[in-house]
């Protein structure tokens, strides 16, 4: 539970609305978008003797090279440690100035720190702010002429809390799958239907991917946004229900891959944002869906590419540079998490890959650090972000309960073996919970929560292992113990054994919102051979069953089905094959 109060710089005039209600605007500005600066101080957590808090300053002024926050407490407040921040204290007074790495702070952009602390008694939010000397003026929590408010910020939390339980600002909780059942989603429950047995699972949540402009208002006929949250509205009926929208458009999108190349070029971000995610954004602030909850998931694939195959490694390719350079990646993400963020009943889900692409430090560390840029500027906000999701459309298993990270063989660590390949995981669940303290520890809120998409990842059926593998050798070990049959990690394109995965649940491990089936089983993840259409999506090798691999996956086959049609197309092998090699089996 948190609370938080925004405070905007002064030198404001007030001026009486229509309403009566006084609005503070800049002389001579248009209102709100031209105040220098907002500055959110946010107690994430709270107990008897301490505190956490994160601060999150947006800056409309001109571009600062370096930046230096204070504030006073009225009660005793201490601090005790921070980060993202140099954090000091003198009495009252408390100081924060930037670190060598964030100092830099662009017009419109953010920069976040948090920092723990210790008091008794009271622990009232500061009441004054001052950013390079400048005064702000600040949230009195009764939105009156002195608060404005804000889209994510009215000045009149809904949830006033306790000393014990501060609250929730803007109505949101602190896991949106708590309590609430699925979305099911009408069109891909009747084809799951249409299969022998699939009646079985046929009443599953899946998400509802909008991968193009078209999407949103219905492709050939079919649901689009708005049909999909009138059903979510009727499946609620009395209760709590989520439903879970991929937010999967980019300009230049799928760039280490061409089986979901997308329908925007490179360079087309303003198009990205006009025609896709502000029309989305009207959707989804209808007053008619504010009792849903609805989950995002963030641009598949596209950040993780950026750390990993945008230049000087066998996985680089052209496109992901191009990405890089022009910065549209990382424009269009925060673009999108500042806009879904703001509205109430949206929780945003970063996409971060998987164990086997980003399990290695040399990978792990920088995307840690890209996700933390990408949330803190543009308009976006570490409060933008409920959490991230992995495994996303892949087939990693969720847990391993044969192979350990830490196990060894005749001496020799697992890690050795061709399958882990130095490796510090093995599994998605260690890689996610492990994710998140790095990501908390960069900045991000402690209430941060992981998704795992779990919706082809159980690897059940006949050849699945019953116990570990013989002690021969590292590779004889992992190999004979993996429950993930693939021929390598890096394969992804509709493979051949996996099964469905542990069915949608909410919290069921530590740091972890739910397992969720955000891939809808049965849809194609690419092309086996080139298929002319419309929609941008290339041909990928990956998925064609006669290649012989590339330098990702080892020049390892690629283990995918053959006769598989476009991305996101139904194929009806693959289900079949995914309900007969369920675990937990299918009843």
């Amino acid at each position: 539970m948190s609370r938080s109060r925004t405070a905007i710089l002064a030198a404001l005039a007030l001026v009486a609305g229509a309403s009566g209600t006084a609005l503070a605007v800049v002389p001579g500005s248009s209102g709100i978008a031209a105040i220098p600066c907002t500055v959110d101080y946010k107690v994430q957590n709270q107990w008897d003797s301490g505190f956490t808090t994160n601060v999150t300053i947006t800056n409309n002024s001109a571009a600062k090279t370096s930046w230096s926050l204070k504030w006073s407490y009225a009660g005793n407040q201490r601090v005790t440690n921070g980060w993202n921040a140099k954090v000091t204290q003198s009495g009252t007074a408390v100081t924060a100035a930037n670190e060598s790495y964030n100092g830099a702070l662009a017009t419109g952009g953010s920069v976040s720190f948090g920092f723990q602390g210790s008091y008794s008694g009271s622990n009232a939010l500061p009441t004054a702010f001052t950013l390079d000397g400048v005064a702000c003026n600040v949230d009195n929590g009764s939105g009156t002429p002195t608060d404005p408010g804000t889209p994510t910020d009215p000045g009149t939390p809904t949830d006033p809390g306790t000393p014990t339980d501060p609250g929730t600002p803007t109505g949101k909780v602190d896991n949106p799958y708590v309590g609430a059942k699925g979305y099911v989603n009408p069109e891909w429950s009747a084809h799951a239907a249409a299969e022998p047995g699939g009646s079985k699972v046929a009443n599953q949540s899946t998400a509802v991917w909008l991968d193009r402009i078209a999407a949103i208002n219905g492709v050939n006929g079919g649901m689009g946004l708005r049909a999909h949250l009138d059903e979510a509205v009727k499946q609620k009926g009395s209760g709590q229900l989520v439903i879970q929208l991929v937010i999967y458009d980019l300009p230049g999108r799928d760039c280490a891959a061409l089986a979901s190349n997308g329908e925007l070029g490179p360079t087309e971000i303003d198009k990205y944002k006009s025609q896709y995610i502000d029309p989305i954004a009207s959707i989804l602030s209808d007053s008619k869906y504010a009792g849903l909850r609805i989950a995002t998931v963030i641009e598949p694939d596209s950040l993780p590419n950026l750390v990993t195959n945008a230049g000087g490694t066998a996985g680089s390719t052209d496109a992901c540079a191009t990405m890089k350079a022009n910065g549209n990646y990382e424009k269009g993400v925060s673009y999108a998490l500042d806009k879904l963020g703001a509205i109430s009943n949206v929780y945003n889900y970063i996409d971060a890959g998987h164990h086997a692409w980003l399990g290695w430090d040399s990978n792990f560390d920088p995307t840690v650090q890209e996700f933390y840029k990408v949330a803190t500027t543009n308009g976006a906000s570490v409060n933008d972000v409920t959490g991230f999701i992995v495994n996303t459309a892949n087939y990693g298993a969720t847990t391993e309960p044969f192979v350990k990270i830490s196990d060894s063989v005749n001496g020799q660590t697992v890690r050795q073996s061709k399958w882990i390949d130095w490796n510090w995981y093995v599994d998605e669940q260690s890689f996610a919970q492990a994710l998140r303290t790095k990501l908390v520890a960069a900045g991000f809120n402690s209430g941060l929560g992981m998704l795992v998409d779990t919706s082809r990842n159980g690897w059940g059926g006949s050849a699945r292992p019953t116990a570990a593998g013989p002690t021969t050798s590292v590779d004889a070990y992992v190999n004979g113990g993996r429950i993930d049959r693939r021929i390598h990690a890096g394969n992804w394109c509709n493979q051949s054994g996996a099964g469905l995965g542990e069915r949608p649940k909410s919290a069921p491990a530590a740091g972890i919102d739910a397992y969720v089936w955000v891939k809808p089983p049965g849809e194609s993840d690419g092309a086996s051979s080139a298929i002319a259409n419309d929609e941008g999506k290339g041909f990928d090798r990956m998925c064609d069953p006669t290649y012989g691999g590339n330098a990702r996956n080892g020049n390892n086959p690629t283990g995918a089905l053959p006769n598989s049609p476009l991305a996101g197309k139904w194929f009806s092998a693959q289900f079949q094959q995914l309900l007969q090699n369920a675990y937990p089996a299918v009843s």
